[in-house]
C-alpha cells in the first residue's frame, strides 16, 4: 500500500483508508471503542545529528495509521498514532540526537499522541514500512520564524478558527487541547459544580467539528461537547466530580487541563485562568536561581532579575498545589512540595515572568525553596532555615571530630608575618599558624577540609611584587629672532677767509658747521681723503645698529667739496639674527609598587653673601630631579604621583655681584597611564615680543624723510616646554597573571 506525506504544517496523508479513519476521528461524534483491540509503542528510538534526525516508532501494529503535524514555527512535530496505547512502564525513547531535544508520549481519545521537541526549526517527512513509522527531520536553513501559510488578506484580518479538540492524558492528568489558526482571548465562563464552560470570543468554529463531541468515559473528562452560539465558540466539559480545571494559552493552543480535586471538595472551585505570552522574557538568567547547584536554599526575594517566559495570572481562591502544577508545566520544571505547603491563593498578574510569579506567590504565603537542576523543592521558610543550620551545625560537628594535620607552606614573595593573620581567619577553632621567619615558611595546623582553602589564598597572596620602570622626557624648544637697522649721518660747512670763502661781514666773517655726536669707531682702513680734516667723524645723527666682529654689517658714504668746505658723512648699519635651541633630559628610574623612587642629576652654583662676618661663599643647586610613586591596579594600569624638577643657571641675567638667576621648570600630578603607553603631563609655551624705536624727536615724526633719523629694533622670542612619562611593568607577566 503507498503513502503520501508532506513536509510543511498540517496532517500527513498515509492512505486512501487513513484519510477515511481521520475523517471519521474529526467527524460530529466520535466515542471509544471498547471491543476493538489496541497495539502497543514498544518503543521509539532517535538517531542523528545536529541538522538531521530520523525517528522510528516502533509498535504492534501490522499497518499503522497516523497522522503528522508540526506546530510553533516547526520547533515541536506532533504525531498521533490511532487505535494505540503506551506500555505500562510509559514510553521508552531510545537513542539521541542533537537536534531533537525531548520526546513526549500521551494517550488521547484517538489514541498515542507523541512530540517530538525539537532544538531548531524543521522540515518533516513521514512514511511506514514493516509496521513501523518512520520520521525524517532536516533542519531548516534560516532559524527564524516559519513563513506563515498563504492566507487571503480578508482571512487573516477576520476572527479566529477553531481547527481541532482533543483530549490528552499525561502523569494522571487530563487536557482539553483547543487548536486554533490564530491566538484569541478566552474565559472561563463557568467553573463551579457540573460542568465547566470555556468561552473563545469572535471564534468560529470549522464545519467538522459542529455538534462535537469527545471524551473518556472512565476518565476525569467524561466528555467534550463544542458549539458555535451568539458569536463565539464554546467548550462544554463533563467531568469527575471535584475535578479542577486551569486554562492556559499558548499560542494558538489553549490547553485546558483536569486533575482530581478531592481535597477542594466542599468548598466552591474558583475561576483559574492562565494565558501564556508567545515570547521569552529579555532580562538576562540570575546565575543564583538558574544554576544547577545542589540543594541551594533560596528565599523569594523581590530585588532579583528573571529568565522565564512571560505569563499572564488570574486565580481566586485557588488552591496552591494546582498553581504550582501550572507553573511547572509552564516552566518545565518538576516541584515537589513538602506536606506542610497549604492554602489558597487569589493572586492577579499580567505580563510576568513564571518564574517570578512563583518568587511573588511563595513569598505570599511564607515559602521558600531549593533548586537541583530543574527539581524546585517547596517548603515553609522556616523549615528550609531550620534544614539549612541542621546542616551547617552538622558541619561543624563533623570538622571538631576531624583529625587534625599539619602542613608547611613555604612563602617566595610576601612576608610570612604578614600572611599569617589572613591565614588564621580560614582556620577553625582548632586550627592554628605560626611563622619561620628563618625558612621563609607558614606552618598550619588544622582539619583537612580547610587545607584547601589556606594553601588558595596563600598561592593568590604570594606573588612577585610589581616592578615598574619610569621614563621621564622633559623636551624643551627655544626659538629667537631679532632684527636691527641704525643710521648716522653729519659733517661740516666751513666758511673763512683761510679758505678764500669769508662771510664778507665784520661779523661774522668766519662760520663753522659741524655734527655734535662724536663717532669714536673708525672705518676699517683709516679715514678718505676728504675726510682726514675731521678725526674723529662728527655725526649729526648717531642712532647706529650693534654691529660687530661676526655681527651685522655697515656701509659708509662720504660726500666733500673743492677745498673742503662742505664734508657730508653718512652710515648705515643693519643685523639680525635667527636661532633655534632644542633641549632633551630624560631621566629614568626602576622601582617596586607602592615605593617611592627618586632620581637627580644637576650642578651647585656658588652665590656670595655678605654679613658683618665679611664675605661668605653659598651654593645653590641646578639640577634634574625626578621623584615618583608607582602603584600597579589589577588591570595592568599604573597609577603614579609625580614631581619632575629643571633648575638650569642663566648667566644672561646676572646680579650686581655677577651671580646668575636660577631658571626653575618644576610639574608635580596625580595620574594613571595603561601598562606601556606615554601620556603628556604637562607643558609651557611662552612667547615674548618687541619693536623699539629711536629717533630724533620731531625730525623723527616726519613722513619718508623720518627713517634718516630713527634706529629700529624688532625681537620674538619663543619658548615651549613638554614633559612626556612612560611606565612600564617589568615583571608583569610573573606579577599579574591573567
Amino acid at each position: 500500500m503507498r503513502r503520501r506525506s508532506n513536509r510543511g504544517p498540517g496532517w500527513a496523508r498515509t492512505s486512501g483508508l487513513s484519510a477515511v479513519l481521520i475523517a471519521l476521528l474529526g467527524g460530529t461524534a466520535l466515542a471509544q471503542s471498547s471491543g476493538e483491540s489496541s497495539a502497543t509503542i514498544e518503543a521509539v528510538e532517535v538517531r542523528g545529528e545536529a541538522e538531521r534526525a530520523e525517528v522510528a516508532i516502533r509498535g504492534q501494529f501490522a499497518v499503522p495509521t497516523y497522522a503528522i503535524r508540526s506546530r510553533e514555527d516547526g520547533r515541536v512535530v506532533v504525531i498521533d498514532v490511532a487505535d494505540a496505547e503506551l506500555p505500562e512502564g510509559g514510553l521508552n525513547a531510545t537513542g539521541g540526537s542533537r537536534l531533537v531535544s525531548s520526546t513526549v508520549g500521551s494517550t488521547t481519545a484517538r489514541g498515542v499522541r507523541l512530540e517530538l521537541r525539537l532544538e531548531r526549526p524543521v522540515t518533516y517527512r513521514a512514511r511506514s514500512r514493516e509496521g513501523r513509522i518512520f520520521v525524517r527531520l532536516d533542519a531548516r536553513e534560516d532559524e527564524g520564524s516559519a513563513p506563515s501559510p498563504a492566507v487571503a488578506p480578508s482571512e487573516q484580518e477576520g476572527p479566529a478558527t477553531v481547527r481541532d479538540v482533543t483530549v490528552e492524558r499525561r502523569d494522571g492528568r487530563e487536557r482539553v487541547v483547543i487548536e486554533l489558526d490564530r491566538p484569541a482571548r478566552f474565559r472561563v465562563d463557568r467553573d463551579g459544580q457540573g460542568p465547566a464552560l470555556l468561552s473563545i470570543d469572535g471564534a468560529r468554529l470549522a464545519p467538522e467539528l459542529r455538534r462535537l463531541r469527545r471524551g473518556l468515559p472512565e476518565s476525569l473528562v467524561r466528555r467534550v461537547r463544542v458549539r458555535y452560539a451568539d458569536g463565539r465558540t464554546q467548550v462544554e466539559v463533563d467531568r469527575q466530580a471535584g475535578a479542577v480545571g486551569t486554562a492556559i494559552r499558548s499560542g494558538r493552543r489553549i490547553v485546558w487541563m483536569f486533575e482530581p480535586g478531592a481535597e477542594s471538595q466542599g468548598r466552591p472551585r474558583s475561576r483559574t485562568v492562565a494565558r501564556e505570552r508567545d515570547f521569552t522574557a529579555e532580562t538576562p538568567e540570575v546565575a543564583a536561581f538558574l544554576s544547577d547547584v545542589p540543594m541551594q536554599v533560596r528565599r523569594a526575594r523581590g530585588n532579583r532579575r528573571y529568565a522565564g517566559r512571560r505569563i499572564d495570572l488570574d486565580f481566586k481562591d485557588a488552591d496552591i498545589h494546582n498553581i504550582l502544577r501550572l507553573l511547572a508545566e509552564v516552566g518545565g520544571v518538576n516541584i515537589i512540595t513538602t506536606d506542610d505547603v497549604s492554602g489558597s491563593v487569589t493572586i492577579r498578574m499580567q505580563n510576568v515572568p513564571w518564574d517570578q510569579a512563583l518568587d511573588v506567590i511563595l513569598r505570599a504565603k511564607g515559602l521558600g525553596m531549593e533548586r537541583r537542576g530543574n527539581l524546585i523543592r517547596v517548603a515553609p521558610i522556616e523549615r528550609l532555615q531550620k534544614e539549612a543550620e541542621a546542616a551547617v551545625a552538622a558541619a561543624r560537628a563533623a570538622r571538631e571530630l576531624a583529625p587534625l594535620e599539619t602542613r608547611i607552606i613555604p612563602v617566595s614573595y610576601a612576608d610570612p608575618a604578614e600572611l599569617a593573620p589572613r591565614v588564621g581567619e580560614l582556620l577553625s577553632e582548632r586550627g592554628s599558624v605560626a611563622v619561620d621567619e628563618r625558612t621563609n615558611v607558614l606552618i598550619v595546623r588544622d582539619v583537612v577540609d580547610g587545607m584547601a582553602d589556606v594553601e588558595e589564598l596563600v598561592r593568590t597572596l604570594d606573588t612577585q611584587t610589581p616592578q615598574v620602570l619610569i621614563e621621564a622626557r622633559i623636551v624643551e624648544a627655544t626659538s629667537q629672532y631679532t632684527r636691527d637697522v641704525g643710521i648716522q649721518w653729519g659733517g661740516d660747512v666751513t666758511m673763512s677767509s683761510a679758505n678764500g670763502n669769508p662771510t664778507g661781514l665784520v661779523f661774522p666773517n668766519n662760520i663753522g658747521l659741524t655734527g655734535g655726536n662724536y663717532d669714536n669707531q673708525t672705518p676699517t682702513g683709516g679715514l678718505s681723503p676728504f675726510q682726514q680734516n675731521v678725526n674723529p667723524p662728527n655725526f649729526a645723527v648717531n642712532l647706529p645698529a650693534i654691529t660687530g666682529t661676526g655681527q651685522g654689517g655697515a656701509l659708509g658714504l662720504t660726500l666733500g667739496s673743492v677745498g673742503g668746505n662742505v664734508n657730508l658723512n653718512v652710515r648705515l648699519s643693519a643685523a639680525e639674527a635667527n636661532g633655534t635651541v632644542r633641549i632633551i633630559s630624560s631621566p629614568r628610574i626602576l622601582t617596586l609598587t607602592n615605593h617611592e623612587a627618586h632620581i637627580a642629576q644637576g650642578t651647585l652654583i656658588p652665590f656670595s653673601q655678605v654679613s658683618a662676618q665679611g664675605v661668605n661663599t653659598a651654593f645653590q643647586e641646578a639640577k634634574l630631579e625626578l621623584r615618583v610613586t608607582p602603584q600597579v591596579t589589577a588591570d595592568g594600569s599604573v597609577l603614579m604621583d609625580v614631581e619632575i624638577t629643571r633648575d638650569e643657571p642663566d648667566f644672561t641675567r646676572t646680579s650686581t655681584r655677577g651671580d646668575p638667576t636660577i631658571l626653575k621648570r618644576e610639574a608635580e600630578t596625580t595620574l594613571l597611564i595603561p601598562d606601556g603607553n606615554t601620556a603628556v603631563i604637562g607643558g609651557i609655551y611662552t612667547r615674548n615680543t618687541g619693536r623699539n624705536v629711536d629717533q630724533v624727536p620731531f625730525f623723527g615724526d616726519i613722513p619718508v624723510l623720518g627713517v634718516l633719523f630713527q634706529r629700529r629694533r624688532v625681537r620674538d622670542e619663543r619658548n615651549e616646554l613638554l614633559i612626556f612619562l612612560t611606565p612600564r611593568i617589568v615583571n608583569r607577566a610573573e606579577a599579574l597573571p591573567e
